[in-house]
């Protein structure tokens, strides 16, 4: 599930695989695009913006790219099949005498001019991997609603950038909370330490293929995807349900003896709990 430390790495792949280099060819297989030709401009550098990529063509263009749940980049060897999916699940292709990046399944696909980035990524929140990391100003933009449940302010990437579903219950639990507290609820110590952790687990992430938080062997995640296992820590089933604002729903897991506040009905979980026993089958 790309986060934030997974698109840090795909932009750190697409840099690594074309920064400084002329492109030979360019494809892009959306409508909106289909006649651009970006042969001959050198690629200039490839940067994550929390969930965005963002990579610089020579002339102050930028193609801006977002993975969401299905997207990916691949970066392919002179001669090397392309294997990431169909060829009609194919988006983009950037290629230099040596290297061919691949995107597939990008639902979002954009070419912006790169003094105007700001239009489509200015929105959003202290970047956890960025430069612009502020966790004071993190802090305070998660405050700024304070009946807000705390999983839903998590995920808002316009208080800050690069947390999903995992790393939002995975922090729930390391502070001992639910999703569903509101965030003016959150005692003031561990308020005070969610940013540090939050950018600590994301940093911890980035250069790992495998995500971990729980610094146990053979156990990579607390709650996060283990309904109905048992919790780590106090052997209680953990729950999952629905979290949203009524136009998108997350699931979201939780353990509810370790985490304190608020639940949703006893129905959500069992609801969530039967879709995953669907995609079993």
């Amino acid at each position: 599930m790309p986060e934030g430390d997974t698109v840090w790495q795909t932009a750190r792949r697409l840099h690594d695989a074309l920064a400084g280099k002329v492109l030979t060819r360019s494809d892009f297989r959306v409508p909106k695009y289909a006649t651009v030709d970006l042969a001959g401009r050198r690629v200039l550098n490839t940067v994550a913006r929390g969930k965005h990529l963002l990579t610089r063509i020579e002339g102050g263009v930028t193609l801006h790219s977002h993975l969401r749940m299905e997207g990916a980049w691949k970066v392919y060897g002179s001669g090397e099949r392309w294997k990431g999916g169909p060829a009609h699940q194919i988006r983009a292709v950037l290629t230099t005498a040596d290297r061919a990046a691949v995107g597939y399944r990008l639902p979002v696909l954009d070419l912006l001019r790169t003094a105007q980035e700001d239009r489509t990524v200015g929105h959003l929140g202290p970047d956890l991997l960025g430069p612009d990391w502020d966790p004071d100003r993190a802090l305070a933009n998660l405050l700024a609603d304070p009946a807000r449940p705390l999983g839903e302010a998590l995920l808002d990437q316009r208080n800050l950038a690069g947390i999903g579903n995992v790393y939002k219950s995975e922090l729930c639990f390391l502070l001992g909370v639910t999703p569903w507290l509101p965030v003016g609820s959150l005692p003031a110590d561990r308020a005070a330490q969610l940013p540090a952790l939050a950018k600590r687990l994301l940093e911890a992430n980035r250069d790992r293929m495998v995500r971990r938080t729980t610094g146990l062997r053979n156990q990579d995640l607390f709650v996060y995807g283990r309904a109905p296992r048992p919790c780590l820590r106090c052997g209680t089933s953990v729950r999952v349900a629905d979290q949203g604002d009524g136009t998108q729903e997350r699931p979201t897991y939780w353990c509810p003896t370790c985490q304190r506040g608020p639940a949703p009905p006893p129905g959500a979980p069992q609801m969530w709990r039967e879709r995953y026993r669907r995609t079993q089958k």
